[in-house]
């Protein structure tokens, strides 16, 4: 409802709307709002005609008997982060590279209280092991991050640590197994994962919420160098492990590797990663749900009741000791790829489970709810709040 009314809201060329609450509830207006505030979004930094720039209304206003100024100003700050990974995802590749997507966590951090970032650079990552990382990197002259934040609340009401992953392919070509031509400019958006990762976890530390967050971002480009790592090239990630590399366009998996082992190394009790992983999830999914893939059948529900009550959908998907042979290498330890054309999505999960060290985690593959129709929509970002939420709540 808040969406539609957005749109009447910019067909009228309204600059405020006004909303009589009446006995609704905060729960009730604040979703209206969230939907009114991403509904009137639009991505316009790069347009100079201002007459080709849609009017979107600048003010709103609630009247209720019920709602207080602390729910609108929950709302206010749950767009504006969804906004704001849509900004991210939206951006061209060349106004965002690792390093200005680092930079764009420094300043979250900067702005946000208790919430703190530190930037890996290429020789950190390369004094860790971070093989995997480095060897997508590689091929580029935009150097790679590993961008951490890390909330600590003044006082937790849980012991758990919530470990969020997010891939952060700032541009993905595919590498040297190159990716067709059309739709190639969309490959901005390999980042939507990373995006609601960074502002997901400055939204629960803007919120105060009594649970600590690890986030950790790996970025780089995936381009196809003189450098660049060739199929057949084994890559040793942070944890020790090998890996042949098959395909160069799934270097997705190969940057989450790393992360997830740092993420697990730092303090992380359960894990959540999200990426435009897939093209085998959209196939089976569309744009509605996101895959859920789970180690853990109880923290799987935790994460998938989340993103309902979020409105982030989650769709639980298999992961089973059958489907090993599809990450089998001949010359390593894993491999990042299948010679098999099938359950692309499910082996993709399989060997991130690999790198989680034994934790309680979730992948969701947003490839096809992350981006739609060419421009980042902000998933997962709502539903890592709420899973920040039910995570203190269990606490108490």
């Amino acid at each position: 409802a808040g969406t539609a009314a957005a749109g009447r809201a910019r067909a009228a060329k309204a600059e405020h709307v006004a909303l009589s609450g009446g006995d609704a509830g905060p729960a009730e207006v604040g979703a209206f709002l969230e939907g009114l505030g991403t509904g009137a979004y639009r991505f316009d930094r790069f347009m100079t005609d201002d007459d080709e720039k849609p009017p979107t209304a600048r003010k709103v206003s609630v009247h209720s008997a019920v709602v207080k100024a602390a729910d609108l100003k929950r709302a206010d700050r749950v767009v504006a982060a969804v906004n704001g990974a849509r900004d991210l995802v939206n951006t061209p590749a060349n106004h965002l590279t690792p390093t200005a997507l680092a930079a764009y966590a420094e300043r979250l951090a900067a702005d946000t209280p208790n919430l703190s970032c530190t930037v890996l650079d290429a020789d950190e990552l390369d004094r860790l092991g971070a093989g995997a990382l480095l060897g997508v990197a590689q091929g580029s002259e935009q150097p790679p991050k590993l961008i951490v934040l890390r909330y600590t609340p003044k006082k937790a009401t849980s012991d758990e640590v919530l470990g969020l992953v997010g891939k952060g392919v700032t541009f993905d070509t595919g590498g040297i197994s190159i990716k067709p031509a059309g739709g190639m400019e969309e490959m901005k958006m390999d980042m939507g994962g990373g995006a609601a990762v960074l502002e997901a976890a400055a939204l629960v530390a803007a919120l105060a919420v009594p649970v600590e967050v690890l986030a950790v971002v790996p970025a780089t480009e995936n381009m196809p160098g003189g450098r660049a790592v060739k199929p057949g090239d084994v890559v040793t990630a942070l944890n020790g492990t090998t890996i042949e590399v098959i395909n160069t366009d799934a270097e997705g998996r190969l940057i989450l590797a790393d992360a997830l082992a740092y993420a697990a190394r730092n303090g992380a009790t359960r894990l959540v990663d999200l990426a435009t992983l897939t093209g085998a999830i959209i196939v089976a999914l569309g744009e509605v749900y996101a895959g859920l893939f789970g180690s853990d059948d109880e923290w799987t529900a935790t994460v998938r009741a989340a993103g309902d009550r979020a409105g982030d959908l989650l769709w639980p998907m298999p992961l089973h000791a059958r489907y090993d042979p599809l990450i089998k290498s001949k010359v390593a330890d894993l491999a990042n790829a299948a010679n098999k054309r099938q359950a692309g999505a499910v082996y993709a999960a399989q060997f991130l489970r690999e790198f989680t060290d034994g934790l309680p985690w979730c992948h969701l593959d947003i490839a096809g709810t992350g981006m739609v129709s060419g421009a980042g929509t902000g998933f997962g970002v709502r539903a890592l709040l709420a899973l920040a939420e039910d995570l203190a709540a269990a606490g108490r």
